[in-house]
C-alpha cells in the first residue's frame, strides 16, 4: 500500500518532469534566439509571397470580375475546370507541353553532365576557366536577346545562314516558321543557353567527392575511364536524381518565356502549350478564372508527379528528395 510520503514524492517528480518539459523549449529558444531571429526574414518572405497569395486560388472556383474582387465574385464550382477540359485544343496543348518538356529532360540534362565531366578532367586551369566562362555566359541573356540572335542567323529573307544558303544555290529553309523545326530549335537554343549553368551544379557535386577514392583507384590500376565510371558518375548520381525529380514536377511548364518568344502563327500546331494558351485567355481576354483553374490543375499534377517520382527513385536507386 502506497504511503503518503511515496505519493507525495511521485507527485513532486511529475511536477518536476512537467516543469522541465515546459522550460526546455523556452531555454532552447533563449539559447538559439539569434538563429531564430535570422530565420524571420525568410519565413516572412514565404508567408507574404508564397502562402498569402494562395488565397487567390478561390478565383478558380468563381466567375471573377475586377469590380467585384475575389470575395464579391459569384461561385461557379467546377465550371472553370469543365470549360478547360472541354476546350477543343486541350489535348493538343497537353501533347505539345508534354513533348517539349520530355525533350528538355532527355536532351538537356545529358549535356550538363558531359560538360561538367569534361571540365573536371581538364588539368590546364586557365583553359578550364576560359571554357567555363564562355559556356556560362549565355545563361545571363534573356530569351528576347537569344531570339534576336537566332533571328539574325535564321530570318527567312535576311538571316546570315539563310542568305548564305540562297547564295550557295541551296534550297532556303524557313527555320523559324517551319512547324517541324520549331521543337528542335527550342531544344538547341535551350542547350546553348543553360548548359553552362547546369554544369556548375554538377561541378559542385564533383568537388565533394573524396579524392582518396581516386588515389585508391590509381593504386589498383584503374584508368581515367574506369575512375569516371566507378567513382565520378556514382558521385553525382544523387544530384542527377534530385534535378530529374524537380524537372518532372515542372513537366507541365515547358518553358513559357522561350516558347512565347519563338512562337508564331505558323507553328501553333506543334508549339502552342498550356502556358501560352493561358496567357492569351487570361491576359488578352481577361478570363482570370479559367487561367487560375489551369494554374491549380498544373500545381496538383506537378505535386503528384514529384511524390510519385520520389517514391520510384527510392525504390529503384535508394535515394530521393526526402
Amino acid at each position: 500500500m502506497s504511503t503518503p510520503n511515496g505519493l507525495l514524492n511521485r507527485t513532486s517528480a511529475d511536477v518536476l518532469t512537467t516543469k522541465r518539459r515546459v522550460l526546455q523549449p523556452l531555454r532552447a529558444l533563449k539559447r538559439y534566439r539569434w538563429y531564430y531571429l535570422m530565420m524571420v526574414p525568410g519565413i516572412a518572405y514565404y508567408l507574404i509571397y508564397h502562402y498569402w497569395p494562395m488565397a487567390g486560388l478561390l478565383i478558380a472556383f468563381k466567375k471573377y470580375n475586377i469590380l467585384g474582387g475575389i470575395w464579391g465574385s459569384p461561385w461557379v464550382g467546377l465550371d472553370n475546370f469543365r470549360e478547360l477540359f472541354n476546350t477543343p485544343d486541350f489535348f493538343r496543348l497537353i501533347k505539345n507541353t508534354l513533348v517539349i518538356s520530355l525533350y528538355r529532360i532527355l536532351f538537356n540534362m545529358v549535356p550538363d553532365v558531359m560538360l561538367a565531366l569534361i571540365l573536371n578532367e581538364l588539368r590546364v586551369k586557365w583553359f578550364k576557366k576560359w571554357v567555363q566562362t564562355i559556356t556560362y555566359g549565355p545563361y545571363f541573356l534573356s530569351w528576347v536577346i537569344v531570339y534576336g540572335l537566332v533571328f539574325a542567323f535564321f530570318a527567312p529573307e535576311a538571316g546570315l545562314v539563310t542568305t548564305w544558303m540562297r547564295d550557295s544555290g541551296m534550297q532556303s529553309i524557313d527555320f523559324l516558321t517551319n512547324k517541324d523545326l520549331f521543337r528542335p530549335m527550342l531544344i538547341i537554343t535551350d542547350i546553348w543557353k543553360s548548359t553552362g549553368f547546369g554544369a556548375i551544379i554538377y561541378l559542385a557535386a564533383l568537388a565533394a567527392i573524396n579524392q582518396e577514392l581516386y588515389e585508391a583507384a590509381v593504386v589498383d590500376g584503374a584508368g581515367r575511364w574506369r575512375q569516371m565510371w566507378h567513382i565520378t558518375l556514382p558521385g553525382i548520381r544523387e544530384v542527377f536524381i534530385l534535378l530529374l525529380i524537380l524537372r518532372i514536377g515542372h513537366i507541365l511548364d515547358a518553358g513559357f518565356d522561350q516558347v512565347y518568344i519563338f512562337l508564331n502563327s505558323r507553328v501553333l500546331e506543334t508549339g502552342d502549350i498550356i502556358d501560352t494558351w493561358v496567357f492569351r485567355r487570361g491576359i488578352e481576354q481577361l478570363d482570370y478564372s479559367v487561367a487560375a483553374a489551369v494554374g491549380l490543375f498544373k500545381s496538383v499534377i506537378g505535386f503528384l508527379l514529384v511524390i510519385s517520382a520520389n517514391k520510384l527513385s527510392k525504390k529503384v536507386g535508394g535515394s530521393g528528395i526526402w
